[in-house]
C-alpha cells in the first residue's frame, strides 16, 4: 500500500538526472577505466611509465577543473554543461581512435591532450550533477536522491567492466588490424556519451541557480574555498588517496595474481554491480533514517571491513583467492553507497548558496587525492608488492573514519526528561 510519503521517483527531473549519471559514469570509465590502460599498452605499445602519465593526465584536469566548473554550474545553469561535457567526450572517444600512429612524441601529447578533454568534461558533468539533483529534490528527500546519484556513479564504474571486456572480446579480433583490439569499447562509450547529451537536452533541468548579493559568495579558486571548508577538503582528499592506492593496479592485480582476462575481471565485477543497482534503494532509504553523521561513519567502517579482509592476503594466503577477493569487494561498494551520498549532503548543506561550488572544491580535493593514490599505489606495485597498495588503503580508510568523527560528530543522545 502506498504511504502517501514523496518519492523521487515520481520526480522526472530527477529520474532524467540518473539515467544520465548513469550512462555518464558507465561511458567515462568503459572509455578511461576499464580499456584505456590495455589500448594504450596492447594497440598504441606505450610503456608503462607513458601510460601512467596519460591516465594521470585525466585525473589531474578532472581534480584541478572541478571547483571552477562547480561554480560555472551555479552561474549558468547546470542544464549546459550536462549537453556539452558528454559532447566533449564523445568526440574525445571517436579522436582516440583516430589519432596518427607516428611513432614520435606527438602521439604521446595527442593521447595525454585527449585525456585532459574528457577530465574536463568529467569536471564539468559532475559538479552540475549533484547541484541539479539538490536543486530538483525536495528537502526532505536530499540524502536518498544524492544517495541514488552516486549509485549510479558506483554501478556505472562496476557495469563499465563486464559491459567494455564483452564487447572487446566479441569484436577485437576483427577490429585488431583496423582500428584496435580494445577500441570497439570506445565506439560504445561514444554511443552512451551522446544519449547523455540527447536526455540532458531533452530534460527540464535548472537552467539557473540564484546566487545572493553578499560578497562573500564571489567566485573563488581552490585555496578560497580551502578557506571556507578545510576540513571537508582535507577529509574528501584522504577517503580518495585510499580509493586511488589501488585503482591503477586493480586490472593489473586481477591478471597477475588472480589470472583474470579483461573480460574476466569484468564478469567478477558483475555482481557486485547487479547487488548494488538492486541495493542502492533500499541503502538511501537506511542511510535517510541513519542520519548524515551516523551513514558516514557506518558506511567508512563497513569499506574499512572489506579492505582489511583483501590486504590480510599479504599475510593469510587463503585469502588470496578469487572468492576471497570478490567477496570482500562487496562491502566496500555497499558501504560507499552508504557513505558518500550522506558526505555530499553534509558538503552541500554547508552553503546551500554556494552549493556546486562547494562540491566541486571537495570533488578537486578527492581527485588530487585519488592521483596521488594512484601514483603510490602503481609505484608500489611495481615493486613487487601486490598488496601493498590494498594495506595502505586500509590504513587511509582506518584515518578517514576518525577523521570523519571530528568533522561530522554524532548527533547528541536525547536526555530523558525528569519528572519535577
Amino acid at each position: 500500500m502506498p504511504d502517501g510519503r514523496p518519492s523521487i521517483w515520481k520526480n522526472p527531473a530527477a529520474v532524467r538526472l540518473l539515467l544520465i549519471a548513469l550512462l555518464a559514469e558507465t561511458a567515462f570509465a568503459t572509455l578511461n577505466l576499464a580499456s584505456m590502460p590495455h589500448y594504450l599498452r596492447s594497440d598504441r605499445l606505450f610503456s608503462p611509465g607513458m601510460i601512467a602519465i596519460i591516465m594521470a593526465s585525466f585525473m589531474l584536469a578532472e581534480a584541478v577543473l572541478k571547483s571552477p566548473l562547480g561554480h560555472l554550474a551555479d552561474r549558468v545553469g547546470c542544464r549546459r554543461l550536462l549537453v556539452i561535457a558528454p559532447l566533449l567526450s564523445a568526440g574525445s572517444a571517436v579522436l582516440t581512435i583516430l589519432a596518427p600512429r607516428t611513432g614520435t612524441s606527438l602521439d604521446v601529447a595527442v593521447m595525454i591532450g585527449l585525456r585532459l578533454v574528457d577530465g574536463a568534461a568529467a569536471a564539468m558533468i559532475w559538479p552540475a550533477m549533484f547541484s541539479a539533483m539538490g536543486e530538483t529534490s525536495d528537502q526532505d528527500l536530499q540524502q536518498e536522491s544524492l544517495s541514488l546519484l552516486n549509485s549510479c556513479y558506483f554501478v556505472g564504474i562496476a557495469l563499465a567492466f563486464p559491459i567494455s571486456g564483452f564487447i572487446n572480446q566479441l569484436f577485437g579480433a576483427t577490429a585488431r588490424g583496423v582500428i584496435g583490439q580494445y577500441a570497439p569499447s570506445f565506439l560504445l562509450a561514444f554511443v552512451m556519451f551522446v544519449a547523455c547529451a540527447v536526455v540532458a537536452a531533452t530534460s527540464t533541468l535548472p537552467q539557473k541557480v540564484a546566487h545572493h548579493e553578499d560578497p562573500s559568495h564571489e567566485p573563488g579558486n581552490l585555496l578560497d574555498a580551502f578557506r571556507r571548508i578545510p576540513q571537508f577538503m582535507i577529509m574528501g582528499a584522504v577517503v580518495f588517496v585510499a580509493l586511488g592506492l589501488p585503482m591503477t593496479i586493480i586490472q593489473f592485480f586481477a591478471k597477475d595474481q588472480l589470472k583474470l582476462s579483461q573480460a574476466g575481471f569484468g564478469a567478477l565485477v558483475l555482481p557486485g554491480a547487479i547487488a548494488m543497482a538492486l541495493l542502492s534503494a533500499p541503502i538511501s532509504k537506511l542511510g535517510k533514517r541513519l542520519g548524515t553523521a551516523t551513514s558516514v561513519h557506518l558506511g567508512l567502517a563497513i569499506c574499512l571491513s572489506g579492505m582489511i579482509v583483501i590486504a590480510l592476503g599479504q599475510f593469510i594466503p587463503a585469502l588470496r583467492t578469487l572468492l576471497a577477493f570478490g567477496i570482500a569487494g562487496l562491502p566496500l561498494g555497499l558501504g560507499f553507497l552508504l557513505a558518500i551520498p550522506a558526505w555530499y549532503t553534509s558538503v552541500s548543506e554547508v552553503d546551500p548558496a554556494r552549493r556546486g561550488s562547494n562540491i566541486g572544491a571537495v570533488m578537486a580535493a578527492q581527485g588530487l587525492g585519488a592521483i596521488v593514490g594512484g601514483i603510490i599505489g602503481g609505484k608500489i606495485y611495481g615493486l613487487g608488492s601486490a598488496y601493498g597498495p590494498f594495506i595502505l588503503c586500509a590504513i587511509a580508510l582506518a584515518v578517514s573514519l576518525a577523521l570523519s568523527y571530528r568533522l561530522i560528530p554524532p548527533p547528541p543522545k536525547a536526555q530523558p526528561e525528569i519528572e519535577s
